[in-house]
């Protein structure tokens, strides 16, 4: 098995795997098909939307930084141009079968990589670019990907988390403390556990999105702003007399130690 692992290729450059066009989904860090639901404190950079269903729930206490789209027009366009390109993503040429292999400890150069079924990540997997910073991976995968707890998808050698796209013929479950990088595009649900980090999309077709205190920022995006402390501000006559008492204090500790 590890033999098979190292000599893991991309087809040739007319196979080259192509990065799916995501249209009006490329500003959605998350779109659900039914609900998003979210619990804790989930830091969201990008759009948020859900249809056909309208229910996005937990935000507060989650932020985001982006505009939520809650079952209307911008979020219909949206699931659309998702449909496009997870057909997109489906039909390309799968160059390497990686059907019953966990993906963890492999190290992958560009391609499109394929299970008949469910794949599995425990551990790191590492996406070498060779110096491509346009480099594509598509993995497609026939049902359910999960990741262990703490399992890590690391983009190397001027890779963009971007262009990694993540084909599941079903669900997508990502484990407590994942560090994923790329984008998910499910028929069905996505399920983020607790404590999970995402560069990349959250994008489900047909079923809900649920996080649990996750930090998810699109690829290209900037870093959320940093929180500050809000200081309150006071009237003029509250401050005037905030000043009397400040004045009164002082006065007083002066005489009692002049004495």
């Amino acid at each position: 098995m590890g033999s098979a692992a190292a000599c893991l290729c991309a087809g040739s450059p007319a196979l080259a795997a192509t990065a799916p066009n995501l249209g009006t989904a490329e500003t959605f860090v998350v779109l659900g098909g039914s609900t998003v639901t979210n619990t804790g404190s989930s830091v969201l950079v990008g759009d948020l939307g859900v249809w056909p269903g309208l229910a996005i729930v937990g935000f507060p206490p989650g932020i985001v930084y982006g505009t939520t789209h809650a079952g209307d027009a911008a979020a219909q366009q949206a699931q659309s141009d998702l449909v496009t390109a997870y057909d997109n993503a489906a039909g390309q040429m799968c160059d390497t079968d990686l059907t019953g292999q966990d993906l963890g400890g492999l190290t992958l150069v560009p391609g499109t990589y394929c299970f008949s079924s469910s794949a599995q990540l425990t551990g790191t997997l590492t996406l070498d670019a060779q110096g491509d910073p346009n480099a594509v991976w598509i993995f497609q995968v026939g049902s359910t990907l999960t990741t262990a707890s703490s399992a890590v998808v690391d983009v190397i050698n001027g890779g963009s988390a971007c262009n990694v796209f993540w084909q599941i013929g079903t669900s997508a479950t990502l484990g407590t403390g994942t560090a994923f990088a790329g984008n998910i595009l499910a028929l069905s649900s996505i399920t983020s556990n607790t404590s999970v980090s995402l560069s990349g999309q959250l994008l489900a077709r047909n079923a809900a999105v649920t996080l649990d205190t996750i930090t998810a920022v699109l690829c290209d995006a900037e870093a959320p702003p940093v929180s500050v402390l809000e200081i309150p501000t006071l009237s003029g006559s509250a401050m005037i007399l905030l000043m009397s008492v400040l004045a009164l204090s002082g006065f007083a500790a002066i005489r009692r130690w002049g004495m």
